[in-house]
């Protein structure tokens, strides 16, 4: 008797464990959104910024629909369905707009600036297929994938950019340094492989939390390539990194199972608006950019967020200046005695330099690189007296000399008009051999409307572990000589630890 009390007992605990287990189970084999890192280089403040910049490129570039629009409204409210589920310390600020335009396409740019093509909506035959398109570019965005390909360059293409960045109002360089490519009527993100497949993945992620089916993502590329020509741009910006069907497949085989949502009403709805708002073509669209027409059109329209400005009169984005400093907007009203530097120096610790500079100059040091300059003399996008100082590897050069070629060639292929003022020579600072050169260019200065001619001491030194450090003296051509001595006691009193 009692030992049929046991086995009753025992099986009662049986039973309850083969009820439990399986919500055991599934708890485990929820899905959660992998940590994303951090870039090295760039700063979470400064994706954001880059990503404002870019997007006043693209309110320049392409037609883009109004707040105001249902469209807009319905995409705004899917985007932030599928924002709830990513955890707070981990969001960005995303927004989310609708492009005028009827091929396929969708692209987000750093720090969370979503757009869609109207040629998306309506292509997409239903809400998960959207949603997972979205999510996929969300998951760019959160995975910071921009920021670390540009940490991963090799050469010293991508330390060039640091002189810009110094400062915010560098679009064009910060931009380019982002993987960025804005031509008339276009936009363009290169993704690498690994990067397309962890953003399906994460992607998936994101959609399943909310509610849809993570293959509507995949279902949707699969129909695009398919259909061979139907969304070039898509396709050639989003590589396939392999079978996106089977690895979305894997990867949710072991999710609990869900009853998926795959339309609403408000997705019928936005489709049935879509089709009764103009689009344009990209030809259309690069013709209208070329002429200043989108600017002044989502300036009339209000689809262009406050914190985003852009001037209707450019039509294209492009670096004007010719040096690292005239790269920004211009400075109309400052000249030598402005800028004049004391003879009392102060010392600059850093963790791998120390310097000495004009104690009424002052000291900027940010992620990027090092800029001492009086204040005169830097306006909100342009250095026009004073120094930069920055560094990084160049894995591509064998020696000093190729590494300082390198880096003109990257300056130059940054700052169009910039050129060599003769050979490069030799020099010393404190024991250490290095590598002088002169370099000339626009200064932000201008005089009558015309910039400065501007001249640019390089001087480049080896650092610890294989690495370049470079010093960059920046004046108007005519007050070179004046600042000399200024430049010189200061690369004398360069000390690397």
């Amino acid at each position: 008797m009692k030992q049929r009390t046991f086995s009753v007992r025992a099986l009662a605990l049986i039973l309850a464990l083969l009820i439990a287990e399986p919500f055991s189970l599934l708890a485990q084999s929820s899905p959660d959104l992998p940590d994303p890192g951090s870039p090295s280089g760039i700063t979470r403040e400064q994706q954001i910024q880059v990503g404002q910049q870019a997007a006043a490129e693209v309110y320049k570039q392409m037609p883009v629909l109004s707040d105001s629009s249902p469209v807009t409204r319905y995409i705004q409210e899917l985007g932030r369905k599928l924002e709830s589920v990513i955890p707070s310390d981990r969001s960005w600020p995303y927004q989310f707009h609708v492009v005028q335009q009827k091929e396929i396409n969708a692209f987000a740019l750093p720090g969370g600036p979503v757009f869609v093509n109207i040629g998306t909506i309506e292509a997409a035959d239903n809400e998960a297929e959207l949603a997972g398109v979205m999510a996929h570019e969300m998951s760019h965005v959160y995975m910071q994938h921009s920021a670390k390909q540009a940490g991963k360059t090799s050469t010293l293409q991508g330390l060039a950019g640091i002189l810009g960045a110094v400062l915010p109002g560098n679009a064009a360089g910060n931009i380019a340094r982002l993987g960025i490519q804005l031509g008339a009527g276009t936009l363009s993100l290169k993704y690498s492989r690994s990067d397309e497949a962890q953003a399906d993945a994460v992607g998936a992620i994101i959609a399943y939390k909310v509610g849809y089916n993570p293959k509507g993502m995949a279902d949707f590329f699969q129909k695009l390539e398919a259909q061979g020509g139907s969304g070039p741009q898509f396709l050639s910006d989003h590589p396939n990194p392999g079978n996106r069907e089977a690895s979305i497949e894997k990867e949710i085989q072991n999710w609990p199972p869900k009853n998926y949502q795959t339309n609403s009403e408000a997705f019928a709805r936005a489709k049935q608006e879509s089709n009764g708002i103009k689009s344009y073509s990209a030809q259309e669209i690069a013709d209208g950019a070329k002429q200043g027409a989108w600017a002044q059109q989502n300036q009339r329209n209000g689809a262009i967020p406050p914190n985003v400005p852009v001037s209707s009169n450019s039509g294209n984005s492009g670096n004007s200046g010719g040096s690292p400093a005239a790269s920004g907007g211009s400075i109309t009203n400052v000249s030598l005695k402005d800028v004049r530097p004391s003879s009392r120096f102060k010392q600059y610790q850093g963790n791998n330099i120390s310097i000495a500079y004009p104690d009424n100059w002052q000291v900027n040091n940010g992620q990027s690189g090092l800029l001492i300059a009086p204040a005169a003399g830097v306006s909100e996008g342009g250095i026009a007296y004073g120094t930069l100082i920055s560094g990084g590897q160049d894995q591509n050069a064998q020696s000093l000399d190729q590494a300082t070629q390198d880096l003109i060639r990257s300056l130059q292929q940054q700052n169009q008009g910039m050129q060599q003022s003769g050979s490069i020579s030799h020099i010393q600072v404190n024991g250490t051999q290095g590598r002088s050169v002169y370099l000339t260019g626009s200064s932000p200065v201008t005089q009558n409307g015309r910039p400065l001619p501007e001249r640019d001491w390089l001087v480049t030194l080896p650092a610890s572990q294989g690495g370049l450090l470079y010093l960059v003296f920046i004046s108007p051509d005519k007050d070179f000589n004046s600042l000399k001595s200024t430049y010189q006691k200061m690369l004398r009193s360069l000390q690397m630890r």
